[in-house]
């Protein structure tokens, strides 16, 4: 099992579109990356069978959709929430018809909401004793993400069916509404898992990182020994992908606060400048690694009444944004100024811009405009959604200026 990849798994996790990948082609391919298997499949459990839904590697006799009926004497072990590594010829395997693979190592887990498991991942290996009790950890942390996945495949369905009870007349509407008023209970208590579980590894995966973040600054200070060229680049590498990759861990963490109602906010006096240094200086080694200028205007400093950390974080957001979309060698420009009730932020870059028909969307969740460099910088999509929560919290409000090929200008506006 690799660590590193599987923290870089998240946030792919969730760009899955089991809409379009019918087979689960991708999101095998990504547990792949993490855990070696040479089959896999994902069932869903009905009351007493169950269904293969997504498979990797067809098989003439093993197609999806097929149904698997089990005994009442079995449902206890398939409806449990715990995941197991199984021996070759466990009933499980003879119930869904899998004796034939010839595997001699099976790993399952279960993909459940609270208490309610609803789906199960098995995956296959031919040699003997290969899963370990760590790779069932790493399995069940997948599977838990998948929920949120299917989570959005059901409403989808749920949507499905309620234009067929309209249309056909086939279910009646008392019928229809149990169903719906079930999913939304189920889409519900899968958002609260998801948020409980990213908060959870958010927190795990922040120390080690901001340890990496820590030693190679020192190491780039140069005070235990010169560096050559070579690894001063090298370390300039580093400082700059785990920059990246606590950002994307923050913005996860961040927004499962928000939905859970758990932001706040703890405000003081500051100096205006430290907020934006600070910043910048964090984002220091990213805009160099693109030869990308931070040029600060401000005619005077001056104090706010507001919660330093959030303040701090709007800016990281949206510099950081600018710097993503600059083209390389530019400039990206921060001009803060103070009104007589309140202070602005502003952030130009001189990128690719947005067309005004999609400025009501980029603030919404999982929002990634398609173009020429979108497609070269990965993202959670949540960096802008954040933003506006924040500001809002402070009783602002955030506004965008930008066409396409003219930049883009964010514009935040706090009472002072």
């Amino acid at each position: 099992m690799d660590y590193n990849n599987f923290v870089r798994l998240i946030p792919s996790l969730f760009e899955i579109n089991l809409n379009s990948d019918k087979s689960g082609k991708y999101l095998f391919e990504k547990i792949n990356s993490v855990i070696d298997f040479d089959e896999g499949f994902i069932y869903f459990l009905n009351s007493d069978s169950l269904q293969l839904k997504y498979s990797y590697k067809n098989h003439n006799n093993y197609k999806t959709e097929s149904i698997y009926p089990f005994s009442k004497s079995y449902k206890k072990f398939l409806f449990d929430k715990n995941g197991a590594i199984l021996k070759q010829g466990d009933d499980f395997l003879k119930i869904v018809g899998l004796s034939e693979l010839n595997k001699k190592s099976y790993i399952i887990a279960k993909i459940f909401i609270k208490s309610t498991v609803f789906g199960i991942i098995l995956l296959s290996k031919k040699e003997h004793n290969f899963y370990t009790e760590e790779n069932l950890s790493i399995l069940e942390a997948s599977a838990s993400i998948l929920s949120y996945v299917l989570k959005d495949v059901e409403l989808s369905n749920v949507f499905k069916l309620q234009l067929k009870a309209l249309k056909d007349g086939i279910i009646e509407k008392q019928e229809a509404y149990k169903t719906i008023k079930e999913q939304n209970e189920r889409i519900l208590e899968a958002d609260k898992v998801k948020n409980e579980f990213l908060a959870n590894i958010s927190h795990e995966l922040r120390t080690p990182l901001n340890s990496i973040l820590g030693f190679s600054e020192i190491l780039d200070t140069q005070i235990y020994g010169k560096l050559n060229d070579k690894q001063s680049e090298y370390i300039k590498d580093i400082q700059v992908s785990a920059t990246h990759l606590l950002g994307m861990i923050n913005e996860i963490l961040d927004m499962s606060k928000i939905e859970a109602h758990a932001m706040k906010i703890v405000k003081s006096t500051f100096p205006i400048s430290r907020a934006v240094t600070e910043a910048c200086n964090i984002l220091k080694p990213i805009a160099q690694k693109k030869n990308v200028n931070l040029d600060i205007a401000m005619s005077y400093d001056f104090d706010v009444f507001a919660d330093y950390q959030k303040i701090q974080q709007i800016l990281y957001n949206l510099i950081s944004n600018a710097i993503k979309y600059s083209p390389e060698n530019n400039q990206v420009d921060i001009a803060v100024m103070k009104g007589e009730n309140d202070f602005k932020i502003a952030v130009h870059d001189n990128g690719i811009g947005i067309d005004p028909k999609y400025h009501g969307k980029i603030f919404a969740k999982f929002v990634q405009l398609d173009s020429a460099y979108t497609k070269k910088e990965s993202s959670t999509g949540l960096g802008l959604t954040i933003t506006k929560e924040l500001v809002e919290l402070h009783n602002g409000k955030i506004s965008l200026i930008s066409e396409i090929n003219n930049g883009s200008t964010f514009i935040v506006e706090i009472p002072l």
